[in-house]
């Protein structure tokens, strides 16, 4: 693996890391920030729609019910390309939360992080697009397990 596939995957670890915690733990935004170009958009897919938004507008959407709630994202499966400054990770996720009347939630699908290696050799985020598992649309077998 290159330095900056290794450095892409660590990229990918640190962005489920940052959003997930127990109930009542404050999530460290300014590490989160860190991890995306300042212009960068996470975008949702969804069966009704999408949704897309800037770091700032994710953080005051999903704030509360991170923090709430509690919630772990992890990744099953990594799949990662460069092509010089530019960078893709395909990483499946598996996701759980527990609700106020403490069921667990829980979610998993695919997010297609793009990265950008900026002057200095670092990789950030430059934009996210995710799609949750539905079961029209489930998992490819070979995104399903943690390796």
């Amino acid at each position: 693996m290159s330095d900056t596939a290794a450095a892409i995957e660590q990229l990918v670890t640190d962005a489920y890391a940052v959003i997930s915690g127990p109930a009542g733990a404050e999530r460290d935004w300014a590490a989160m920030r860190a991890l995306y170009w300042p212009e960068a958009r996470m975008t949702a897919l969804r069966p009704t729609g999408s949704e897309s938004c800037t770091i700032d507008e994710y953080i005051a959407g999903k704030r509360a019910f991170l923090t709430d709630n509690g919630f772990g994202e992890t990744a099953l499966v990594n799949r990662v390309e460069v092509y010089g400054d530019i960078g893709h990770a395909w990483s499946s996720y598996d996701g759980a939360w527990t609700e106020a009347d403490g069921t667990t939630g829980a979610t998993r699908g695919i997010n297609s992080f793009q990265v950008r290696r900026d002057q200095t050799g670092r990789c950030r985020i430059h934009s996210l697009l995710w799609l949750v598992e539905t079961p029209a649309c489930p998992l490819p077998a070979d995104m399903e397990t943690r390796r």
